[in-house]
Order: C-alpha cells, then structure tokens, then sequence
C-alpha cells in the first residue's frame, strides 16, 4: 500500500468501522444505576439535590417554602485510550492484525463509564455526597415539618463484603455520569507527523471528557452486614420509609440489589428461591440483581 492521503484516509475509516461495531456490540451496565447529564462548561453544580417541597391547600397568599442551599459540584475530567500502528504494517497492507486492538479500544470506550461509577458504591461509604455527609451515612440531615432536624440513615454498618439497593425506577437515578464530550476515535496518521518521522509510527485513540458523581443518597442502600434474610429485608423497609424534608413522602422503592460477583449465589437464592429452609421466601421477586465484576 502507498503511504498517501487518500489510502490512509481509507485506513481511518477503515479502523474507525471496527471501533463503531465493537462499541456498539460491547455491553455496559451503567446505565442501570446512573443517569446521563449533558454538561455545557468544565464543571456542573448540582444546586437543585436535596430540594423537596410538598403541596399544602391553598388559603391566602402563596407560602414560599424557604430550602436548604446546597453545592455539590462534579468537575469534567479528560481521558484517552491510544495505540500505536507501524508505518511498514500499513505499507505492507498487514492491517489486519490490529484489529483486536482497534476492536478493544471499541470495548474500551463502551465500558468505561462502568469503571467510573460502580467503585462509587464501594467508596460512598467515605465519599461525601451533597448534603455533606458521606453517600451511604448513618446521619443525613433531614428538615422535620416542625423545622427541627433529624438524622437520618441510609445504611448497615458491619465488616462483611457490602451490597447495596438501589431505586431506580425514577427518572433521577442514584449516580450522575455527566458528559461534557463523548467517546470519540481520532487519529494522527499524517505522513509528515513527528511520531512517523521519529518512530515511524501512526497513532490512533479515543478521547472525551466526563466524570461521574453521586446523585440523591435516599435512593440507595448500602451494607455492610452479611446479605441474608433478616438484614435484606431490613434494608427494604428502611429505603421504603425515608422521607425528604418537611416530612414528604418521597415513594421509595428500591427495585435493584446490587453486588459483586462472590455474593451471587447468595442473592439469587434471596431473590429468586421459592423457599428457603423449607418456608415461603416472602422476599422472591423483591427486587432485580445486578451482579457485577465492576464490584469485584
């Protein structure tokens, strides 16, 4: 193959064709516990968690609910993912054998979210969150409709491998994955660029620009107690009787447990069994598993 504009421009597309179907193929689990924001600048603040209001009969004037001001800001981060073609591999047409690696790059990219939000379950125990306690915290404080203020907790403190529960059944999930600029495949494969002339070498990659956060820490359950019965269903209700501030019902239902892979068994036989020692399993079907490497 001649080394000229034209066949590495077809070289481009050519690798970029492998890298779309690989990123397309490619599975990620994300998305079944955060949400995708769009971001606009180098850092969002997330002012608007841990607003609640509630509707009260409408005699006299409007009363204007006064909330607690929060700033919780998530900061763009830049990332890339690059491999490096050798101009004789290109000359000699042997492109073929970059195709693992381009198709990993695809790989890559699709999975990369899921490394960057699922250590955000193991780490909420010591991460702060909006309010300013830590995401998964004994004593998150929540306005009464008196106006004092309570503690309140969002998980079970042990030294057992932890799981968490999680309500996703809202359009506000429990994690933020923001987007400032998405996954894209880019090249320097220009004849005359110094890593050809220095090493003879073509660089192809991924870059973007995102970071992932906490969202609202009432609608997840983190645990560090053994996952049985007993501490499953106390976790349940514990999520379900959460309240927002001013003593709002917020209609939690935590519809995911989520655990790395070495309780698996355990959280099928949980979540799935007909019985356990001989009796009905009053928890079958009380939420979907998600078992992930990602927690590994």
């Amino acid at each position: 193959m001649l080394i000229n504009r034209t066949n590495l421009s077809d070289t481009f597309v050519g690798f970029k064709t492998i890298f779309n179907d690989a990123f397309n193929t490619a599975e990620s689990e994300y998305q079944r516990v955060a949400m995708d924001v769009p971001s606009a600048t180098s850092e969002e603040d997330y002012k608007w968690m841990g607003k609640t209001t509630r509707f009260r009969k409408w005699l006299g004037d409007r009363v204007i609910q006064n909330l607690s001001a929060h700033s919780y800001v998530i900061k763009n981060e830049p990332f890339e993912n690059t491999v490096g073609v050798d101009r004789d591999d290109i000359e000699d047409d042997k492109l073929g054998v970059y195709k693992p690696m381009i198709q990993q790059l695809g790989y890559d990219a699709k999975t990369h979210p899921d490394e960057l939000i699922f250590p955000l379950l193991s780490n909420g125990f010591g991460t702060l969150c909006y309010d300013g306690q830590n995401f998964f915290d004994t004593d998150h404080p929540v306005l009464e409709a008196d106006g004092s203020t309570v503690s309140v907790s969002n998980m079970q403190t042990g030294s057992q491998t932890p799981w968490f529960l999680l309500d996703t059944s809202k359009p506000i999930r429990p994690f933020l994955f923001q987007k400032r600029r998405d996954y894209d495949f880019v090249a320097m494969d220009t004849p005359d660029d110094e890593a050809v002339f220095s090493r003879k070498e073509f660089r192809y990659g991924v870059d973007c620009r995102v970071a992932a956060g906490y969202g609202l820490w009432q609608m997840a359950f983190g645990s560090k107690l053994e996952l049985n019965e007993t501490n499953l269903a106390a976790a349940l209700a514990a999520m379900r009787s959460i309240k927002g501030d001013q003593g709002k019902p917020l209609n939690i239902k935590p519809t995911l447990l989520v655990v790395p892979p070495s309780l698996e068994y355990t959280a099928r036989k949980l979540l799935q069994a007909e019985q356990i020692g001989g009796t009905t399993n009053v928890l079958r079907n009380a939420a979907e598993l998600l078992s992930t490497a990602w927690l590994a």
